[in-house]
């Protein structure tokens, strides 16, 4: 069971992936850093294994997507925007991106891509 997403905008322009990570488990985004020991840009691997080790499993195929109809239930977005590539969430319908709040649609971007996240006992 997926639970209810609480909107969390990123502390600087740099912590997008670690406000993704606090939306998806719950934990307070200045706890991601920490624990993650980065204050900066997040990269894949880093995303995915703080995810396995806070109960979640990210598949490992990256899909690009057009529509949002395309989407999975929960995954995490790499989207290439107009200033940089930037990491996004999607559940159940809404967008949570970091930097451009709670969306209907996709914000902004020229390349989509993502990867599903299910809960391990869900698995």
């Amino acid at each position: 069971m997926i639970k209810k997403i609480e909107y969390i905008h990123e502390p600087d322009d740099l912590q997008c992936g670690q406000a993704v990570l606090a939306m998806v488990t719950g934990i307070p985004v200045s706890e991601v850093s920490e624990m993650l020991d980065n204050r900066r840009e997040t990269t894949l691997k880093e995303m995915k294994c703080f995810l396995s080790q806070n109960g979640y499993k990210v598949s490992d195929e990256r899909i690009q997507v057009k529509n949002k109809n395309e989407l999975p239930r929960l995954c995490i977005l790499s989207l290439e925007t107009p200033r940089c590539w930037h990491w996004s969430l999607y559940c159940d319908g809404v967008f949570y991106d970091p930097e451009h709040g709670v969306m209907e649609d996709f914000p902004v971007c020229k390349r989509k891509y993502y990867w599903n996240i299910n809960r391990k006992d869900e698995v």
